[in-house]
């Protein structure tokens, strides 16, 4: 424990402060996530899938137990590796661990090193067999797979850091996918920061198209993306495991040429106003193999003499109006609020490990305590607050001052009993509970 010197605030001479207020703790919601991990039975599913080649001859933190500790402080806010100097010895870390003491910074820098191409895989593993039981829990019978290319900044000399002419800075450009209707983080990939938006989509989307057929065969699947993943290899592999797509394509002269011809201009057209028209029509790139239906949406702002358009591929069948599949796309808009949430919430772009490798693993470490959050959202908020950040979720429920008293055969966690929030705090126990029966 760290004691401080007293201070005297200014305000009131009769007052110092200091950090010795003994074994209590600031981060006594982390109980909510425990109970969550417990429902999704995270230890054995991490003993299960996930295999690290471990050479240590004699060890006190085994490594599924490490695994929680990177992702529990990542929850609680805390993203440098040496806040565990401090947290390994906080009571309500322990109690929610099952451990004590926890591990040291160094010890889970070590734990990074042990790390090989191979467990990058099983974490992915690791977070899909989550996210099926999610999908079972709340009885999710829809997927929308919205997949988009993010930046993440390097500040050193990190293996394969580069320059992205779109960004205009250095750093890595990792593929993301998550579920549009739902918010679930279904897969990330970090790659080189200088990887064209869709180099290796297709090695990236197989998979997940592959799994929800198997797994999930009654669950309709739509992917969406924008011109970046506007490539045919998108969609052929959409249509060969039978999921719709909606991808944005960039302008071209034929396909404005054909926007042009369609454009209506009425006599009685009140030029001050906006106007807006929708068409739909058959096209094939030189690149596709056959003709798909492209959407087309042709603006003309107030004022202005000239229609603008805009180009929407799709596999959608013409009983879906080419203005609902614009509307359909539009609402691929979430997804910057969900890259964001995991960046700024669970520095999911956290990239000061040397090795490209270790870099990755933080990467995906990121992506399941996004997801244990996201769970506990979607399972046990009510509706009207499932779409809270991390940041309020931890001002709530989070960041709950406690103590913890033991006894010969029982242990309380004591909370403070002026936290403001704590009727909606049982009120998400109680609904946790309540989801174990699907399971």
């Amino acid at each position: 424990m760290i004691s401080l010197h007293k201070n005297q605030v200014k305000f009131n001479s009769n007052i110092t402060i200091s950090h010795t207020g003994g074994r209590l703790s600031s981060d006594s919601g982390l109980v909510l996530v425990k109970e969550v991990m417990n429902t999704f039975n995270f230890s054995e599913l991490a003993k299960g899938l996930l295999h690290i080649t471990d050479h240590r001859a004699y060890f006190t933190h085994d490594n599924i137990a490490i695994l929680e500790q990177f992702i529990m402080q990542l929850v609680a806010g805390y993203s440098a590796d040496s806040s565990a100097n401090l947290l390994r010895q906080d009571p309500v870390f322990q109690m929610v661990l099952g451990k004590k003491p926890l591990a040291s910074q160094s010890s889970l820098s070590r734990f990074l090193d042990r790390f090989s191409e191979e467990n990058i895989h099983q974490l992915q593993s690791l977070n899909q067999a989550l996210i099926d039981q999610a999908r079972l829990i709340r009885n999710d019978t829809e997927l929308i797979i919205d997949i988009d290319s993010t930046h993440s900044d390097t500040f050193g000399h990190q293996e394969q850091t580069d320059y992205n002419a779109h960004y205009q800075t250095y750093g890595y450009h990792p593929l993301v996918a998550f579920d549009g209707l739902t918010g679930d983080f279904l897969k990330a990939e970090l790659r080189s920061g200088n990887q064209y938006t869709s180099k290796g989509v297709k090695g990236f989307i197989d998979p997940l198209l592959l799994h929800y057929n198997e797994a999930l065969p009654h669950t309709d699947i739509l992917v969406r993306g924008d011109s970046g993943f506007a490539t045919p290899e998108v969609y052929e592999s959409c249509e060969a495991n039978s999921a719709h797509y909606v991808i944005r394509l960039k302008n071209n002269q034929k396909l404005s040429q054909r926007a042009e011809q369609l454009v209506l201009y009425g006599d009685n057209q009140k030029w001050e106003e906006r106007e807006v028209q929708y068409f739909s029509v058959l096209y094939q790139a030189q690149s596709w193999s056959k003709p798909r239906r492209v959407c087309i949406r042709s603006v003309r702002e107030g004022g202005e003499l000239l229609f603008q358009h805009s180009f929407i591929v799709t596999s959608l069948s013409e009983t879906i109006s080419p203005e609902a599949v614009f509307s359909l796309y539009g609402k691929r808009g979430t997804m910057e609020n969900f890259i964001k949430e995991a960046k700024s919430g669970f520095y999911f772009d956290k990239t000061d490990s040397p090795r490209f490798l270790e870099n990755h693993v933080r990467m995906m470490m990121s992506v399941l305590a996004y997801n244990l959050v996201n769970f506990l959202k979607t399972i046990a908020f009510e509706k009207l607050n499932q779409g809270m950040t991390i940041h309020s979720i931890r001002l709530r429920l989070l960041k709950v001052a406690g103590k913890l008293v033991q006894t010969g055969r029982q242990a309380y966690l004591k909370l403070s009993s002026y936290h403001v929030y704590q009727a909606e705090f049982y009120k998400v126990f109680e609904r946790l509970r309540q989801s174990r029966q699907w399971i």
